[in-house]
């Protein structure tokens, strides 16, 4: 799928729309990624701030999507696991950015390359209007290369 429409329909995805999350840029290459969250009533939470779900789920998507496209379909990619640290309250508007570089590319395939698994941390920071950060969030993208004529299990191995 495109980039440009792939980020259309990211942007009316119930998560994403009922948050109050924009996918702004989505580049042609799948390599940048750019989100934003404005704060309304219904995102914030008790203590008038931006609620610590909504602020995971703006960043949830992405590096797998990134790196499954640039890897291409000879692989199976899986989000693995996921930790975010909550610096500051979040107010106003937040953004956070995903870079896929050449070096992450070149780790998972060397990773991958034998039938090994690829496991790779990635690290998101979320960020204010200020450019302070109010979280950081580390996403852990499982990779494989697909057998030929295996039939993929329930979380991407073959069965």
């Amino acid at each position: 799928m495109k980039a440009s429409r792939l980020r259309r329909v990211m942007n009316l995805w119930p998560p994403f729309l009922f948050a109050g999350v924009r996918v702004v840029e989505l580049s042609d290459d799948y390599r940048r990624a750019r989100v934003r969250m404005r704060l309304h009533w219904w995102n914030r939470n008790y203590v008038g701030t931006h609620f610590g779900g909504s602020l995971f789920a703006m960043t949830d998507p992405f590096w797998m999507l990134l790196v499954m496209h640039n890897l291409g379909r000879d692989h199976v990619v899986w989000d693995r696991a996921a930790e975010i640290e909550f610096v500051r309250p979040g107010r106003g508007t937040v953004e956070a950015e995903f870079r896929l570089t050449d070096e992450h590319l070149t780790e998972l395939r060397a990773l991958t390359e034998g039938g090994g698994k690829g496991l790779v941390w990635f690290d998101t920071d979320v960020v204010d209007e200020g450019g302070e950060v109010v979280a950081r969030v580390r996403k852990q993208v499982y990779a494989r290369r697909k057998n030929r004529g295996a039939v993929d299990g329930p979380v991407g191995e073959p069965v």
